[in-house]
């Protein structure tokens, strides 16, 4: 029986679960406290303690893919700190190790299209400390042997967080950012681009796994609001939108993401290919 091991039991790595439980797998999740632990047993998978190395390290002896989805912080990536060493002394290696990292690594492009050949230019600490996992992980693959793949994600949305959601909860807001666009993915999108990769394992992979149209946020909220039957909110302009630091950090990049190697190289396709049909596939399963 094939095992997943997650490394972060959040909004991705619940996707991928869910996907592989269904058709056999079993599925850990690491954790730091009784809590977390038990939302990942009443999931029907199996915790897995961090402070527990022996168990650590049996669970990645028995694993046939890990994921890594937790960010980076000062102290580097947390997966790959808390990881090498019960790898180094397990029995086995995973056949596939993915890490999550993030669009945000080319930076600002003007509206410009990117693929995984482009340059990194990452334009916030957060991005900067996205790279040097990638590189990090890749690093110690190459090292030790290990077939590790790096995938690099949009904004994700799905049940429970979209803006259907922000709309009901009265925070989704339309700021005009004229020319600025960015590429999203569907949760359940990503989660079928990652099993495909654990299909077809290449050490070294590195993909983009987004939808196919790049699109103004301001759109995306008007349209889940034509959807809802509800009037979308005012446009604001960014200079009058008060907004956070964090915000202000992803309107000041523009880029449109291109998807066309993880299609040529691992034969997917997202079944919600625009923010339509993955908005509309959510109220319809809603309902």
């Amino acid at each position: 029986m094939s095992t997943l091991v997650l490394f972060g039991y959040g909004f991705s790595g619940q996707a991928l679960a869910r996907r592989l439980a269904a058709k056999g797998w079993t599925v850990a999740a690491t954790h730091r406290d009784e809590e977390s632990a038990a939302r990942i047993a009443a999931d029907g998978h199996t915790p897995i303690d961090l402070g527990d190395r022996a168990g650590v390290t049996d669970a990645l002896g028995r694993a046939r893919a890990l994921l890594v989805t937790a960010p980076p912080g000062a102290q580097g990536c947390p997966g790959l700190n808390n990881l090498v060493g019960p790898l180094a002394e397990a029995n086995a290696f995973p056949d596939w190790i993915g890490y999550l990292s993030t669009t945000g690594v080319y930076g600002d492009r003007h509206g410009g299209w990117v693929t995984e050949a482009s340059r990194l230019a990452a334009q916030s600490v957060e991005g900067a400390r996205r790279v040097g996992a990638e590189r990090d992980w890749l690093d110690v693959g190459r090292g030790m042997g290990l077939t590790v793949t790096i995938f690099r994600l949009p904004g994700i949305y799905g049940p429970g967080r979209s803006a259907l959601d922000r709309l009901r909860a009265g925070t989704a807001r339309r700021v005009s950012a004229p020319g600025q666009v960015f590429s999203r993915i569907h949760v359940d999108d990503l989660a079928a681009g990652l099993e495909a990769s654990i299909a077809r394992p290449r050490a070294g992979g590195t993909y983009n796994l987004c939808d196919d149209e790049p699109a103004p946020n301001s759109d995306v909220i008007a349209y889940a609001a034509r959807l809802l039957g509800t009037e979308p909110p005012p446009e604001i302009a960014l200079a009058d939108a008060n907004l956070s630091s964090a915000a202000l950090r992803f309107y000041a990049e523009s880029k449109r993401v291109s998807n066309a190697l993880a299609k040529a190289e691992l034969g997917w396709r997202p079944a919600y290919p625009t923010y339509r049909e993955g908005l509309a596939a959510i109220l319809a399963a809603e309902r």
